[in-house]
């Protein structure tokens, strides 16, 4: 690892140098406060060891800048100085020191020290890295709540993919594409934003994930990231608070542009993670169950909300729907039974 030395005493230097490349360490060196900032600012190393009583500027100031430098301010700082006061220990803390060792040391107990300080580093960057990828992996498709829930735990984010039961939930806009051929795209193009963002908001209100935007239908997720044990019932009353929205939302529309939204839902198996490329990727669900929520909402008239014989056996207490039968669904060799949902039960 990278490790930088400030001492303006050459001896100094040159023993600490001695135990850092006895450990395997590349060695950055300073004599000064100001170069010691410039050269951990370029070069960004690993560790910072750092006297106290150096020109240009003392290295309590040193680390105070460092440390509130949203650039530098994860580099573990280690203060090794001839002053042993008490005083000079609690400066040295204050100013944002991850340790403090005090001249003459024993080399021993300086590795220990500047092991334990990497060791740190190393799970800082690793836990950093994983809330990264869990801000730019779901940022986009789930509500602000949901993603501090997963930067407080990210044990609870199975990156790279896993079998697991979800329901999906498809919406889709009714004749639009009738509606498109006629409509200036501009306008068409505002719209649609209009009705993806009532959508988006209600799936959002329920804890669902935004999975996609597919031309003028959405594809929603429940279960995935966080573990929902009425995850059916969530898809549902989205879908049934989205059918409801629609009359308000209709008024700001003329009466050509006042379409349906469709809906099917599926609970079942799917295997849900990142797909894409390193360079393009995101987090999604394959597999049969998202097909047969496909073809529910492609079944859909009239603002209908269908659902699959699975998703109804686990919201039939709450809700009260009526049995469609058994619908002939594409790619799917045996009949689908299918249910109406129409209302929550009181």
């Amino acid at each position: 690892m990278k490790i930088l030395v400030a001492d303006d005493n050459e001896d100094n230097r040159q023993l600490i140098r001695d135990i850092l490349e006895g450990m395997g360490h590349e060695i950055i060196e300073s004599a000064d406060g100001p170069k010691t900032i410039a050269l951990t600012q370029a070069a960004l190393p690993d560790l910072v060891i750092l006297d106290v009583n150096m020109p240009g500027m003392s290295g309590f100031a040193v680390c105070a800048i460092l440390k509130g430098d949203s650039a530098t301010a994860q580099i573990p700082v280690l203060m090794l100085t001839a002053m042993a006061d008490v005083e000079a220990r609690v400066q040295g803390l204050g100013s944002g020191a991850d340790d403090y060792l005090t001249k003459p040391f024993n080399p021993r107990e300086l590795k220990a020290r500047i092991q334990t300080r990497l060791r740190a580093k190393v799970e800082t960057d690793g836990l950093r890295e994983t809330q990264q990828m869990i801000r730019s992996t779901f940022e986009r498709f789930v509500s602000p709540a949901v993603v501090e829930q997963l930067l407080a735990n990210p044990a609870q984010v199975a990156l790279g993919g896993r079998l697991q039961e979800v329901t999906v939930l498809f919406t889709d806009l009714e004749n639009f594409t009738g509606i498109s051929e006629r409509a200036e795209p501009e306008k068409l193009l505002s719209i649609l934003n209009m009705y993806h963002s009532l959508v988006v908001r209600i799936i959002l209100e329920h804890a669902g994930t935004v999975d996609k935007f597919i031309g003028d239908g959405v594809m929603a997720l429940f279960n995935t990231p966080l573990e929902q044990s009425d995850h059916a019932l969530r898809a549902v009353k989205s879908a049934l608070d989205i059918r409801e929205a629609l009359p308000e939302f209709y008024k700001g529309f003329e009466a050509r542009y006042r379409m349906r939204i469709n809906f099917g839902i599926h609970s079942g198996m799917a295997v849900v993670g990142n797909v894409g490329t390193s360079e393009i990727m995101d987090f999604t669900a394959v597999g049969d169950t998202v097909n047969l929520a496909a073809r529910l909402q492609g079944l859909a008239r009239s603002s209908q909300i269908l659902v699959s014989e699975a998703t109804y056996a686990r919201v039939l207490k709450e809700v009260n729907a009526k049995m469609i039968g058994s619908l002939t669904v594409k790619g799917r060799s045996e009949p689908v039974m299918a249910y109406e949902v129409v209302e929550l039960l009181a």
